[in-house]
């Protein structure tokens, strides 16, 4: 991934400023004039624990760990699916979801698709054929909110190349790592304004390369995005190919991320079981009070 400037940046917000819709719907985040959108929700962390056998300091042992789809927790609270379903309206307001088989369930990570589901979600963006005579590997362009604390140097950044012949060697590991391009950017302002998109005026730092680097979970150390140990992010709020065939959003307040395209590609994404994703459709509001079902939010217990 490279760091785009100048012109590349400017080009980057009239795109983003351009295709907006109605503030807190689907086509005010993910934009308009696309054939069909889905929403991919984001999977939940869970842990079951277990007084039985407590560890040190008499806390509770951990028994099992994984991540659960929105509609097992909902199935847990006597909540409702629907394409619209809203995380806090669904659990309530709680930190965390409390269950009487000793399950308790984490937050949605807002703003933030796992890297692992960006790399499930290549397949069905890359084009398939490639267009006639076109050798080049399909070319995204990524926005990254730049309030992500892990863009800004601090005392727990390294600041290091990540290609090329001056790319670091033995860099500490567990330290975030930026490259120069993100730090200069960021310090320059040269990043993508866009005022009032999404009711907000945020910036966004602007990268361009492969859409198949995606396809890798890691690809964020080698950009030197910020990235270390095993926290991978910050993620893209943004990402769109050359040709503006689809656009995938995942707006940084959201719990959701946003997928429009083709019919062919919205449809190859709601079949996939890797994602749990609904239909949707541009005037769909996204907010937090687009949920009327679960609106008041289940009980829990």
């Amino acid at each position: 991934m490279r760091v785009l400037r100048g012109a590349a940046v400017a080009e980057a917000s009239r795109w983003l400023r351009g295709r907006a819709g109605a503030w807190a719907t689907v086509g005010g985040v993910v934009g308009l004039g696309f054939e069909a959108y889905a929403r991919i929700l984001h999977p939940v962390p869970a842990r079951r624990l277990s007084w039985d056998d407590p560890g040190t300091g008499m806390v509770p042992r951990v028994v099992e760990e994984r991540e659960w789809s929105w509609a097992e927790v909902a199935a847990a609270v006597g909540g409702v699916m629907h394409p619209l379903v809203q995380w806090y309206a669904l659990t309530g307001d709680d930190e965390v979801v409390q269950l009487d088989d000793g399950w308790e369930v984490g937050q949605t990570r807002d703003g933030w698709l796992d890297p692992r589901l960006w790399a499930a979600l290549v397949p069905h963006l890359l084009p398939h054929p490639r267009p006639a005579g076109s050798a080049a590997p399909a070319e995204v362009t990524l926005g990254i909110w730049s309030g992500w604390g892990e863009l800004h140097p601090g005392g727990r950044h390294v600041v290091v190349a990540t290609r090329g012949d001056d790319a670091a060697a033995g860099v500490v590991p567990d330290l975030p790592r930026l490259s120069p391009d993100v730090v200069e950017a960021i310090a320059r302002g040269d990043v993508a304004d866009v005022p009032g998109f999404e009711g907000t005026g945020r910036e966004y730092l602007m990268l361009a390369g492969r859409l198949s680097e995606l396809a890798d979970p890691d690809w964020g150390f080698e950009a030197g995005i910020g990235w270390w140990g095993s926290f991978r992010e910050p993620a893209p709020q943004f990402a769109w190919p050359a040709d503006r065939a689809w656009a995938v959003a995942t707006e940084i307040d959201l719990d959701s991320t946003l997928v429009a395209g083709s019919r062919a590609l919205v449809d190859a994404v709601l079949a996939d079981p890797v994602f749990e994703a609904f239909a949707v459709g541009p005037t769909d509001p996204v907010g937090l009070d687009g949920d009327t079902v679960n609106r008041s939010g289940p009980g829990v217990g």
